[in-house]
């Protein structure tokens, strides 16, 4: 297991971006929930996990990804999923997420 680390930056005013690595799973996943909803504020169009050096992720982590999707979009901002390791890539497959995940937000 690595630790998983996040560091976020915003590029311009309406993105933010995070770049992720070390293991997405039960033991870092609440701690990514709850920076990433803290980093949320009015007005971005855009949240870019950068995925490129991430680890594992196990089914903890994919429903830790599930909920980012969900307070992304209600907060009117569209999810991307940057640097999509291939562990990664066939977990939202095989589970058939990647869509809802990258989902457009309503249009408000």
């Amino acid at each position: 297991m690595t630790a998983l680390r996040a560091i976020w930056t915003t590029p311009d005013p309406r993105t933010l971006r995070g770049a992720l690595s070390g293991d997405l799973d039960q033991v870092t996943g609440d701690d990514l929930l709850t920076e990433l909803t803290a980093q949320l504020t009015p007005g971005l169009d855009d949240v870019r996990l950068d995925c490129g050096t991430l680890g594992h992720c196990d089914s903890y982590g994919l429903s830790i990804l599930l909920m980012i999707a969900r307070r992304v979009r209600a907060s009117g901002a569209n999810l991307h999923l940057d640097e999509r390791p291939p562990e990664l890539e066939r977990l939202l497959h095989q589970t058939r997420t990647l869509d809802f995940l990258t989902a457009r937000a309503p249009a408000e």
